[in-house]
C-alpha cells in the first residue's frame, strides 16, 4: 500500500496494490496490520454502501455528536470525492480536496474526524464504499451546502442537473454552521 498525503492535513490517498489478469483484478480494501502500521484505525464502528446513479450528489455532510473518520473507496464507476476543513482553529479552515476516485484503482481516501465528506457520481453508476470511525448519529448529522461559493469547489456539473436530496438541498452556508472548533 502507497500512502500520499494531501493538501489537507491528515487526510492521505491510500493506493492498494491492484493485481490484474485476463479474469479481472483484485486488491485489499482492508487489512488490519497495514492500516495499523500506517496509523489509521483498524477498530472500525461500521461499514456502509451506497449505490447512485450519474449526477447523484451526497454531501457534505459530517457528525458533531459522534464525528466520524471515513476510510472511502469505490466498488464499481466513478466519482468526484471531495474533503472538506470544517475545523475553525485550523489554518486550512474551509479549503477542501477534491479526488476522482474509480472502480478497480486501489485508491482510498482517508478523512479524518474533523472534516466534510461528499461525493458526486460522474458515472452511470457507481459503488460507493465506507468505513466509518464512530457510529451515525441522526442528532449530530450536520449538512453544508455543497455548492457553497465560499468553499469554491469545482464540481464538473451544473448546479440544475445534480440531483440532491432535499437533506443537501437545505444544507446551511459554512459561515452560518455548526462545525468544529
Amino acid at each position: 500500500m502507497k500512502i500520499s498525503e494531501t493538501i489537507l492535513p491528515g487526510v492521505l490517498l491510500l493506493t492498494q496494490t491492484v493485481h490484474q489478469d485476463d479474469r479481472g483484478a483484485f486488491f485489499e480494501c482492508f487489512n488490519r496490520r497495514a492500516m495499523a502500521e500506517a496509523g489509521l484505525p483498524d477498530n472500525w464502528a461500521q461499514d456502509n454502501f451506497s449505490l447512485s446513479r450519474r449526477n447523484v450528489l451526497r454531501g457534505i455532510h459530517y457528525q458533531v455528536i459522534q464525528p466520524q473518520g471515513k476510510l472511502v473507496w469505490v466498488a464499481h464507476g466513478a466519482v468526484l470525492d471531495v474533503a472538506v476543513d470544517l475545523r475553525r482553529s485550523s489554518p486550512h479552515f474551509g479549503r477542501h480536496l477534491a479526488v476522482e476516485l474509480s472502480g478497480g484503482s486501489g485508491q482510498m481516501l482517508w478523512i479524518p474526524e474533523g472534516y466534510g465528506h461528499a461525493f458526486l457520481v460522474l458515472s452511470e453508476t457507481a459503488g460507493f464504499c465506507y468505513k466509518v470511525t464512530d457510529f451515525y448519529s441522526a442528532a449530530g448529522e450536520r449538512t453544508i451546502r455543497w455548492n457553497d461559493p465560499q468553499l469554491g469547489i469545482p464540481w464538473p456539473i451544473a448546479p440544475e442537473d445534480a440531483i440532491l436530496s432535499p437533506k443537501d438541498r437545505a444544507g446551511a452556508l459554512l459561515r452560518e454552521a455548526e462545525v468544529f472548533a
